[in-house]
């Protein structure tokens, strides 16, 4: 277990802010120092759990399985019109994230990006259905062979900063992170139909642990 080096400079801040101000407290309200002093204590113990990075190593899996990219909870599965690049029907699988969940983001499988962009948005409720098209999000289209993978980030309410580390044509390893949102969102990924899902409804899944889909 280590801190996720997205976490670095916001630990280092409110570290440094909490520190602060209970040092001011301590100096003109010390009555107050105790417990307000047990108050900051777990609120930077919480920051520091939201950018936790475990160690998540993959073991060899059978061609066409798709790791989860998440942790979080199957909020959605179902048969939808991708309109952004794919352009057809799709199985959508969506994980939502709450602030309590791993934020790391990793390759859900081993392949090529054929498409990487970043899109600016709103910051509607990761829940929201019109989230994945109007919040700040990032769409990667993983080519694996004949099939193509499309993942989303995308941001929630709570969350302000996506980051993505992949870019068009790269190739990149299954289990290896790829990003990283901060606090609560959610991940869609838009599977070939005839793809075999894996999960059900109301599943909570780990990130490079459970198995996703396997694809035809």
């Amino acid at each position: 277990m280590g801190i996720h080096k997205e976490g670095n400079f916001t630990l280092m801040i409110s570290g440094g802010t909490l520190l602060a101000t209970y040092a001011l407290i301590y100096t003109f309200y010390p009555s107050l120092a105790p417990f307000l002093g047990v108050v900051f204590l777990a609120l930077f113990l919480f920051i520091i759990s939201f950018f936790r990075n475990p160690n998540r190593s993959i073991t060899p899996l059978e061609d066409g399985i798709v790791v989860c990219p998440a942790d979080g909870k199957v909020v959605v599965i179902e048969e939808t019109h991708e309109d952004e690049y794919l352009k057809d029907k799709r199985l959508q699988v969506s994980i939502f994230m709450s602030p309590l969940n791993v934020h790391v983001n990793r390759n859900p499988i081993s392949a090529a990006v054929e498409f990487y962009k970043y899109h600016p948005g709103k910051y509607l409720a990761a829940w929201n259905p019109k989230a994945s098209t109007e919040n700040e999000r990032t769409t990667v289209v993983y080519n694996y062979g004949k099939d193509k993978i499309l993942m989303r980030q995308i941001a929630g309410a709570l969350a302000r900063r996506i980051v993505c580390y992949l870019d068009n044509g790269q190739k990149v390893t299954q289990g290896e992170d790829m990003g990283f949102i901060k606090f609560g969102s959610r991940v869609d990924l838009y599977f070939p139909l005839g793809t075999e899902i894996l999960v059900d409804m109301d599943q909570m899944v780990q990130g490079n642990f459970t198995k996703l889909a396997k694809l035809k």
